[in-house]
């Protein structure tokens, strides 16, 4: 193994591109450790802004500005996967960019995260490349209904995507997707959706996170508990999972696993990876003296990672919308930990903030 470059000491600032909650939520882990964080996003009044040092507010195409950036900066890392390659392949020439801007490429595209995990002998829905109607209609054929239709990029939170029936549905769902280049995935009957969340250090070593059992609603994030409820020989094979992923990305600093536990075998199934911390990980923030965002913040500065061991049960629950106007009555509650994420308007879907309640472990 080549000479690492020294860790950065306390006082080093952490470039992080994007001003969301994860951001905001990184700026304050760093605070603890004693670094400084620089926010660079295009919004305004960005949530992350209000807790960092320093704030640049360009766009993620704007040269000059990325130059100034990396000029005050000692590394750089994200909080959100959709940061442009090029923007974190320029950032690189004059600073050190963690993770690489490989992750990033595999995570923006299925079709490219898809045949990244089938290369790397993991097991994943079927899939097929749609670029039109007729190919569409062909993947129907091969892959079968109920199948679900996502664009290739930009996807999120149930974004981008429909669910097909019917073959007879492929030109609708073609527009649904305004014809963007998509992938069909055939659908996975699974009895639960768990997350892994794990960091690697730029040494190669490697430290995951208890696997979280997940609820959606209205396709968003709406529950994380921990433990998930299945064996420890189902959780150690997730943790693996997530593990062999980092290494062979030669990943630096958080990421977050999503896989579906089949029904019936309990076979593990990637859905998709996020190259940033994960909604699923905010329960580490109550149930860990070491939160995933302090890891990943360890992670990029070159720090010796942090036990991922958890001392508590949890359940950290999201506040979509109007649910965050219960802070009041939430802020009462024993044994419970109350984010708010410094959000103006409560739009209906916006996550506004999150709750994670602990209690005593009972499980290993």
């Amino acid at each position: 193994m080549p000479d690492l470059p020294a860790p950065l000491p306390p006082g080093s600032t952490i470039g992080v591109l994007g001003g969301g909650q994860l951001g905001r939520m990184l700026a304050m882990a760093a605070a603890r450790l004693g670094l400084r964080t620089h926010i660079y996003c295009p919004e305004d009044n960005c949530t992350a802004a209000q807790v960092a040092d320093a704030v640049t507010i360009a766009a993620y195409d704007d040269k000059a500005a990325l130059k100034a950036f990396a000029a005050q900066v000692d590394v750089v890392t994200y909080e959100f996967e959709n940061v442009p390659t090029d923007t974190a392949s320029m950032l690189a020439q004059d600073v050190p960019v963690r993770p690489g801007a490989r992750a990033l490429s595999v995570a923006q595209d299925r079709l490219t995260e898809k045949n990244f995990m089938q290369g790397l002998g993991v097991a994943t829905a079927p899939f097929a490349d749609v670029t039109d109607v007729g190919s569409l209609t062909t993947a129907l054929a091969d892959i079968g209904t109920p199948a679900i239709l996502k664009t290739r990029r930009l996807g999120y939170d149930g974004k981008g995507q429909m669910r097909i029936d019917d073959t007879t549905q492929a030109s609708t769902a073609w527009e649904a997707v305004n014809k963007q280049p998509s992938i069909l995935e055939g659908f996975v009957d699974f009895e639960a959706e768990i997350s892994v969340i794990v960091a690697r250090g730029l040494d190669g070593t490697t430290a995951a996170y208890d696997p979280a059992r997940n609820d959606h609603e209205n396709h968003i994030l709406s529950l994380s508990t921990v433990p998930s409820g299945y064996p420890e020989t189902v959780e150690a094979k997730a943790r693996t999972l997530a593990e062999k992923i980092a290494a062979e990305l030669d990943y630096v600093g958080v990421m977050g696993v999503e896989l579906f536990v089949a029904s019936g075998t309990r076979k593990l199934i990637v859905n998709e990876i996020a190259p940033r911390v994960h909604n699923s990980g905010h329960w580490t923030l109550e149930g860990c003296t070491v939160s995933q965002f302090e890891q990943h913040m360890r992670a990029v500065a070159g720090w010796p990672l942090g036990s991922p061991q958890r001392h508590s049960d949890a359940t950290m629950t999201n506040l979509i919308g109007s649910d965050a106007d219960d802070w009041q009555q939430l802020a009462t509650e024993p044994n419970a930990g109350l984010h708010l994420y410094g959000k103006g308007e409560a739009r209906p879907g916006r996550k506004m903030g999150h709750i994670t309640r602990i209690s005593p472990k009972t499980s290993a």
